[in-house]
């Protein structure tokens, strides 16, 4: 008589290591607080801002493309309706827009074969990360503190990730030198390095014209590519922009990614890749040169086979209502941002440097522009103080030890401010204050009693 077997029981140590990886999982937290305690100020939320938003926009740039699609296009109908119903080109059917607005808005011209249109940027780090890592010698560099979902990204895609110091002025070009040498005395390849130019998550630190242009002489000397990611350098509340590494680029060292999440809107998850660089064939199979977007688009047709007909629909006729000009869409969010940055600035000033023994305890940086604010504490900024700030006081945070894969940060918590008034900035700014003086008091008694 045979035995009947029992359900399949997995273990997570037969899964891949990533599900289980605190990088992927360390912003669950933070969704769980924000459901539990819905009256706290968030400043967790990396969100962009919504009150502009219009359920019925969505309609109008689906007639926008459609007319384009017929008028500039001269598609006939049975093939409008097919792009917008069927399976569409693995590359995307925008990416021509997409070129149009990098020349309208930053003057950077690319050869729109060289965009792939992608389900957010993340897909397009993931299958960016997958061509260039091809075994375990190949390495990744990147800034720390390092945005989350590109360290989710490398742990999905295997990609080894190798840390380089960053200071107010971005990546630390000297460290990033180190780096690159150390790793080859190890016998490792470094493959690339990843930068957030202007206003980078979760710092917002930005690199200066001299600095962008040395780290372009260093990569082609050094022969790693760049990986640029910078969705945030329409929202500078300040001074004058700065060209893209990409603008910059005479030699395809640099490999662009770019969202519509923050200019757009979220939800439509459009991103794209800007990946210009030739790829030599195998010497044996006599073809042609490909660019590096086609290998990318490869790949793609294995994981989501094409980002979303009527989502890049509704982003065509979002850019082509606005002239391919993204600095014209979203002047009116750049313009909250401004104010709200200023508003995060003046109101820890104005709690941090009149409240007793606090202005000596409590710093913040003073970003030009972007979402986040990073504020350094005088206690242990991590988890359990989280939940702690969000229960008694009403204010959540960003551990900023999230950003480093839990090897720094402890004493510091990122303020994102994109998506609250100025009423509840300051409301939430005085809470932190209300916490940071709770904490003082029980030091003090700690102290007293020691």
């Amino acid at each position: 008589m045979s035995i009947k077997p029992g359900p399949i029981r997995l273990r997570v140590t037969d899964l891949h290591e990533s599900v289980d990886d605190p990088a992927l999982t360390s912003m669950t937290l933070l969704n769980e607080l924000a459901g539990r305690y819905p009256d706290a100020v968030s400043f967790s939320a990396g969100r962009p801002f919504e009150g502009f938003y219009d359920v019925e926009d969505l309609s109008r740039h689906l007639m926008t493309f459609k007319s384009y699609l017929e008028d500039e296009k001269g598609l006939p109908a049975e093939q409008v309706r097919r792009t917008f119903f069927q399976y569409g080109r693995t590359k995307g059917f925008i990416h021509e827009l997409i070129a149009r607005q990098l020349e309208v808005d930053e003057g950077l011209i690319v050869d729109p074969e060289s965009i792939v249109v992608t389900t957010g940027c993340q897909e397009a780090m993931v299958l960016l990360l997958r061509a260039l890592v091809r075994d375990a010698r190949d390495v990744i560099l990147a800034a720390t503190p390092n945005y989350v979902g590109f360290i989710g990204a490398a742990r999905v895609a295997g990609a080894p990730l190798r840390s380089v110091r960053e200071h107010e002025g971005g990546i630390d070009l000297e460290d990033l030198e180190r780096q690159i040498a150390a790793a080859r005395r190890e016998g490792l390849r470094p493959r690339a390095c990843y930068v957030v130019p202007d206003f980078a998550n979760p710092s917002g630190a930005s690199m200066s014209l001299v600095d962008r242009i040395a780290l372009l002489e260093l990569a082609e000397r050094e022969q790693i590519l760049v990986i640029e990611d910078n969705p945030y350098t329409l929202f500078r509340a300040g001074g004058p922009q700065l060209p893209m590494l990409k603008t910059l680029d005479e030699q395809h060292q640099v490999i662009h990614l770019g969202s519509f999440a923050k200019s757009a809107f979220a939800g439509a998850r459009v991103g794209y890749v800007i990946a210009d660089q030739p790829v030599t064939p195998d010497g044996a199979s006599g073809a042609g040169p490909l660019l590096l977007a086609d290998h990318l688009a490869k790949l793609k047709s294995m994981v989501t086979l094409n980002t979303s007909s009527v989502a890049q629909a509704v982003i065509g006729g979002y850019l082509l209502e606005n002239g391919c000009s993204l600095k014209r869409a979203t002047a009116r969010e750049a313009a909250v941002y401004r104010q709200n940055l200023a508003t995060v600035l003046d109101s820890l000033k104005s709690v941090f440097g009149t409240l007793p023994g606090l202005s000596q305890d409590v710093s913040w940086n003073t970003p030009q522009g972007g979402m986040f604010v990073v504020v350094t504490l005088p206690f242990t900024a991590d988890d359990a103080m989280l939940e702690y700030s969000a229960s008694k006081f009403g204010v959540l945070w960003t551990p900023m030890h999230h950003f480093y894969e839990g090897t720094a940060g402890f004493r510091q918590a990122r303020l994102s401010f994109s998506v609250l008034t100025p009423e509840q900035i300051t409301l939430g700014v005085g809470r932190l204050g209300a916490l940071v003086q709770d904490q003082r008091a029980r030091h003090l008694v700690g102290v007293a009693h020691s």
